[in-house]
């Protein structure tokens, strides 16, 4: 592709990145054949291919409207399209360009603006979200329905293993991230994967300083407020890493998967923290990445018995490129897999899509939700909170988080409920 970059943009970091992305593009248009967007509205602006010439026009100088920032917007950045590209355009690193270059040469009007600070000031403080959630759950019915299935009561908590200091048997140890949104909405998920890795013989250790990964603050384009939560976790988890022998930070959401693998690439300007986050991005590890050199013969019991359908969210087959490797995990523990139509479309969750852009993903919600169900399993397994509590308010399937599937049929004993 062609670029007139203006040279004040074209030598800037920014302007070399975005330059060397678009000049990979061969407007071939595989990307509009994966792209969720495009297969609902047909219409090539909702498309890769389109986004990235309205961006190319932008960076070139171009004027930019309302026009521009809905079809930006629209992007659900599920990354289907770098999956296809032959050509392997970095498309998401370019959507962050032009959206950052979108709202300094056009601010959003002071509603949107006050939304998205919103979201950001909740979603990424389990405390101050935990704190309001029961009387949400209580008003559950006075809600938008784009917010019901993420106010359903919360399963119970199964207890912590003890902590691995007073475990001398536990030889390996890991660090959890117990996240933001998910911590204060399903608490269980971390609970049970501490239990599923100390059955494996892996202790979990924590790290109350850390908090929200910053993928929810980056998406939204608060680069600096997200660079800050990437500081803090690095301060937090550097002395378990250097005194305690914690050989990876895990993640059990494969959207902070993804996100902590990024930070090589997103503090890479910063002189105090580059070599840290190069480090903390080395020893990232999706839940899936851990359990997949394990032996797994301790969790193998009647789970054979289970039909289910997975789907695999946009982050994992698309940004960590670990299409499969969940689905072979469950099926080495004695699970039966039904067949997806169309996996590697998104469910329409991607972080605050579903609040920011509720028609479109109720839509595609929609279509996977009749994709996963066809075959008739007995429930629906997802890796990401997002997605689960997305699929889990369209239908009365039970949605679960895989981990669940296989800590569950482990582990029998009392449980207590969330205050």
């Amino acid at each position: 592709m062609l670029t007139r970059l203006p040279e004040t943009f074209s030598q800037t970091p920014q302007g070399r990145e975005a330059e060397a992305i678009l000049r990979n593009c061969v407007h071939c248009g595989f990307c509009n054949a994966t792209c969720p967007t495009y297969q609902l509205r047909g219409d090539e602006l909702d498309g890769p291919r389109g986004r990235i010439y309205l961006i190319k026009d932008m960076l070139e100088g171009d004027a930019v409207s309302d026009r521009t920032r809905r079809h930006l917007d629209r992007c659900l950045t599920c990354l289907s399209c770098e999956t296809t590209c032959p050509s392997g355009v970095r498309y998401g690193q370019l959507l962050e360009i032009g959206r950052h270059e979108l709202e300094r040469r056009l601010p959003r009007p002071l509603g949107q603006r006050l939304l998205r600070h919103g979201l950001r000031a909740l979603l990424t403080r389990p405390r101050l979200l935990g704190s309001l959630l029961p009387l949400g759950r209580r008003l559950r019915a006075v809600f938008p329905a784009a917010l019901r299935g993420y106010l359903r009561p919360a399963p119970p908590i199964p207890p912590w293993p003890p902590w691995p200091a007073a475990r001398a048997d536990r030889l390996r140890r890991v660090i959890l991230l117990e996240g933001c949104a998910q911590a204060a909405l399903r608490p269980d998920l971390n609970a049970w994967t501490a239990r599923l890795l100390d059955r494996l013989g892996i202790a979990v250790l924590r790290a109350p300083r850390s908090g929200c990964c910053g993928a929810l603050s980056h998406h939204l384009d608060a680069v600096e407020e997200a660079r800050r939560l990437m500081r803090a976790n690095i301060d937090a988890w550097w002395p378990l890493l250097e005194q305690e022998g914690a050989e990876a930070i895990v993640s059990n959401a494969s959207a902070c998967s993804l996100m902590l693998k990024d930070y090589r690439r997103l503090l890479a300007d910063d002189p105090a923290y580059r070599d840290k986050a190069a480090h903390i991005a080395s020893r990232a590890r999706d839940l899936s990445e851990l359990l997949a050199t394990a032996d797994l013969a301790p969790l193998r019991s009647r789970l054979n018995t289970r039909t289910i359908a997975f789907h695999a969210p946009c982050t994992l087959q698309h940004g960590l490129k670990l299409a499969t490797r969940t689905e072979d995990i469950l099926r080495r523990c004695g699970l039966r897999l039904l067949p997806v139509r169309d996996p590697h479309l998104c469910c329409g969750a991607a972080g605050t899509y579903s609040l920011l852009q509720p028609a479109l993903s109720r839509r595609l919600r929609e279509n996977k939700l009749a994709a996963l169900t066809r075959e008739g399993p007995e429930c629906i397994a997802t890796a990401n909170i997002g997605c689960l509590l997305h699929l889990q308010g369209g239908t009365d399937l039970p949605v679960k988080h895989w981990l669940e599937l296989l800590a569950e049929e482990q582990d029998q004993e009392p449980r207590h409920r969330p205050d």
